[in-house]
């Protein structure tokens, strides 16, 4: 094949870098921070699958020797309360329930009480901590389409204005203002659409997560309970 034709061909394919240098500097703004935003979202969705994975293996292998072990207090080391959520969640239920029995007479049905919201709200802690940066993939898949959009229009109109101030409606003239424009809403679709999965299946995960910490949590607080019937 001849250079001529080589060059033809690559002409006629679209070049990424070439569409965002040829674009005009408010469409060049709007790619690079969707270009930002989309390399924050991959990072999200690595972070969190890989802390996630490793939250459940610890909390599951934390309840397993919990429940296994006489020794409660063995099993709530400065370090597992720094590195697992179940350590957290057993650690409020057990401090609380050593606070009601330190006292000269016991409120069984205040202590059970009190033993359930520390525990409950030590969970929902977990959770929140744990979906906190979650909300940027939501964020970003509803704004990002938004924010494209936006760069598409301005580009369109900058292409009219080429179409005014050179007195020709040719489309060589439109057609490359055009090709920048709809390229920024593609970028767009690029951050939007692997947020709006990340953000769903994660939501979705951070809600079974909490739900295991919660039966993880009846489960203490049953025992907690038996332990003040005998007290």
């Amino acid at each position: 094949m001849s250079l001529e034709l080589l060059t033809a061909a690559a002409s006629t394919r679209l070049d990424p870098l070439e569409l965002f240098l040829d674009a005009d500097i408010v469409v060049q703004a709007v790619m690079a921070g969707l270009v930002l935003a989309s390399i924050w979202v991959w990072t999200i969705i690595v972070a969190f699958s890989l802390r996630i994975g490793g939250l459940e293996k610890k909390s599951r292998n934390y309840e397993v020797d919990f429940w296994e072990t006489k020794e409660r207090d063995a099993m709530l080391t400065k370090q597992l309360r720094r590195e697992v959520p179940s350590a957290r969640v057993a650690s409020a239920g057990l401090d609380e329930w050593k606070r009601s029995k330190a006292g000269a007479s016991i409120d069984k049905a205040a202590a059970r009480d009190r033993i359930n919201a520390a525990m409950e709200s030590q969970v929902a802690h977990e959770a929140d901590e744990l979906s906190d940066r979650l909300g940027f993939l939501a964020t970003t898949g509803s704004v990002a389409p938004f924010v494209g959009l936006f760069g598409t229009v301005w580009g369109i109109m900058n292409s009219f204005f080429q179409i005014g101030a050179q007195e020709s409606s040719s489309l060589a003239v439109v057609a490359p203002g055009i090709s920048e424009a709809l390229f920024a809403t593609a970028i767009g679709l690029f951050a939007a659409i692997p947020a709006v999965i990340a953000y769903n299946r994660f939501s979705g995960r951070v809600n079974r997560y909490e739900a295991k910490l919660q039966r993880f949590a009846d489960k203490v607080h049953a025992g907690l309970s038996r332990d003040l019937d005998k007290a």
